[in-house]
């Protein structure tokens, strides 16, 4: 069964003028689709457009041109739904030192106009494993404690889409895997996420699929697991019983980026050589193979591709 767009984005542009004769195009027609329920990675170097993309879902930024609807509503002519079907989980952590977690996420309720009865506050902080310093004073949280309340302000309202910008930064190991570890568990319970991150290898194990931006353009929309398959540079690493005799005249396809007494590191284009011509070559000069090793790259070299111009 086909799942819904939750979010559709069609010709969307963001120029800001600073006067009449510059101005910076901040989004380009950028055209995007969300599927319900799925985890999607924005990835993009910084002045890509993701914040500007975020702030006019955010309704703190108003788009130059195009169509934006999110969860059925369109931004022009239902505002309000559309920022009623979004949480937003912030990159600064901004919280009033002198407010507990329970009165911030009772206040946040509060201004949505959820009664009482209707609440979730309790659960909420059960989710982001806070309900222990539900009643202490946010001064003494610490800062990881302090983004996890970000993503429980963003779920007062139970809003079927979340977006997480920059979630992890500033956070240390520990605290990242128990954040993702709630993003998961929302996901499971059919909230849509849609997150920002420069940890390239999250973005990789979290998301189902990722576009990526540069200077307002999407460079690249598609699963993860295609743009893998992008990534034509691979690694490998031979152990070797003694110091190869290599030249880049003997194989010209290969880059040789180590060759020591025991080992021989050489990178090739897969579309222009075959590992098993290395093997040949080294078996032909006399050199005994005890080990070989790849690396085929990962996310960082797709993004590192398509952003460096």
């Amino acid at each position: 069964m086909n799942k819904k767009n939750v979010l559709y984005i069609k010709d969307l542009n963001k120029i800001y003028s600073k006067n009449s004769s510059k101005s910076v195009h901040a989004i380009k027609n950028l055209n995007l689709e969300v599927n319900e329920g799925e985890i999607f990675g924005l990835l993009g170097p910084n002045g890509a457009g993701k914040s500007t993309f975020i702030n006019i879902l955010a309704g703190t930024t108003i788009k130059t041109s195009g169509k934006v609807n999110v969860w059925g509503f369109d931004l022009d002519i239902n505002p309000r739904q559309v920022r009623a079907s979004i949480g937003i989980v912030p990159q600064e952590i901004n919280v009033d030192p002198f407010f507990t977690p329970w009165s911030i996420l009772e206040l946040q309720a509060g201004m949505y106009g959820i009664k009482k009865k209707d609440r979730i506050t309790e659960t909420i902080l059960k989710l982001v494993s806070l309900e222990k310093q539900s009643k202490s004073y946010t001064r003494a949280m610490s800062g990881g404690m302090k983004r996890r309340l970000l993503v429980a302000k963003a779920l007062v309202h139970r809003p079927p889409i979340v977006i997480l910008d920059e979630p992890t930064a500033s956070v240390d190991v520990e605290l990242r895997n128990k954040l993702w570890d709630n993003v998961k568990q929302l996901n499971k319970q059919g909230v849509t996420i849609i997150l920002t991150t420069h940890y390239l290898n999250e973005a990789e194990q979290m998301c189902d699929r990722i576009g990526i931006l540069n200077k307002g353009n999407l460079v690249a929309l598609d699963t993860t697991k295609n743009l893998l398959k992008k990534i034509q540079t691979k690694i490998v690493k031979f152990s070797v019983d003694k110091k190869v005799d290599i030249s880049n005249d003997s194989l010209k396809s290969i880059s040789i980026l180590s060759n020591e007494e025991n080992e021989l590191v050489v990178s090739y284009e897969k579309s222009s050589l075959n590992i098993i011509e290395i093997i040949k070559f080294l078996n032909d000069h006399n050199i005994k193979i005890l080990d070989i090793s790849t690396d085929d790259g990962d996310l960082e070299d797709v993004f590192i591709r398509l952003t460096k111009n």
